[in-house]
C-alpha cells in the first residue's frame, strides 16, 4: 500500500531528479554507503568493476546515484559519468593514511572537469567507528579542502556500516541542489 501511495504522490507531484556520482579509492566504502542509503541495510559487496546505479528518494527529492569503481585502472573512466552531475560524493577511508594524497590528487583532477563546474562536493569521512580513523579536520587538511573556492563543499563524518552521518550528508546535498534547506 505504501509503495502505491508513493507512486501516486510522485505522479501528482513529480520530483525533480538530481544526479550524484560517488567516487573514492577502492575499499573506501562507496558501495556500502550507496546500499545503506538505498536499502537501509548493509549488503555484502565486492570490488566494483565499472559502476552501480540506484535511485534514492530523500524528502521528495529523487537522486540518481552512480557508484564508480575506485581501483586505479578504473579511475580514468570516472569522467565518462560526469555529464549532468549535480553533486559529487567523495568517500574517504578515514583509516587509509597512506593513500590520502592519492585521493587528494583525484579530487582536484575531477574538480577541474567542465561537466562538474557547478557540482557541490560532499566528502564522507567514512569508517569513523574505527579508533585509528583520521578526524574530519585531519582529512580536511590532508585533502586541502579549504583551498577549494570554485565549489560548495562539506565534509561529513560517517560510518557506512551503521548509517551514522549518511543522511546528514544527503541532506546537505539536497539543500545545495535545490537551493532549499531540508529539515
Amino acid at each position: 500500500m505504501g509503495a502505491f501511495m508513493s507512486r501516486f504522490w510522485f505522479m501528482l507531484f513529480p520530483a525533480k531528479e538530481y544526479k550524484i556520482v560517488v567516487v573514492g579509492l577502492d575499499n573506501a566504502g562507496k558501495t556500502t554507503t550507496l546500499y545503506k542509503l538505498h536499502l537501509g541495510e548493509v549488503v555484502t559487496t565486492h570490488p566494483t568493476v565499472g559502476s552501480n546505479v540506484e535511485e534514492l528518494v530523500y524528502k521528495n527529492i529523487r537522486f540518481e546515484v552512480w557508484d564508480l569503481g575506485g581501483q586505479e585502472r578504473l579511475r580514468t573512466s570516472w569522467a565518462t559519468y560526469y555529464r549532468g552531475t549535480h553533486a559529487v560524493i567523495a568517500v574517504i577511508d578515514s583509516t587509509d593514511r597512506a593513500r590520502i594524497s592519492i585521493m587528494k590528487d583525484e579530487l582536484f583532477r575531477l574538480l577541474q572537469h567542465d561537466d562538474l563546474l557547478q557540482a557541490a562536493v560532499l566528502v564522507f569521512a567514512n569508517k569513523q567507528d574505527l579508533k585509528e580513523a583520521m578526524s574530519p579536520a585531519e582529512i580536511t587538511d590532508a585533502l586541502s579542502l579549504h583551498s577549494i573556492k570554485s565549489h560548495d563543499w562539506h565534509i561529513q563524518a560517517c560510518c557506512a556500516l551503521t548509517g551514522a552521518g549518511l543522511y546528514d550528508g544527503l541532506g546537505w546535498i539536497a539543500g545545495k541542489v535545490t537551493g532549499k534547506t531540508t529539515t
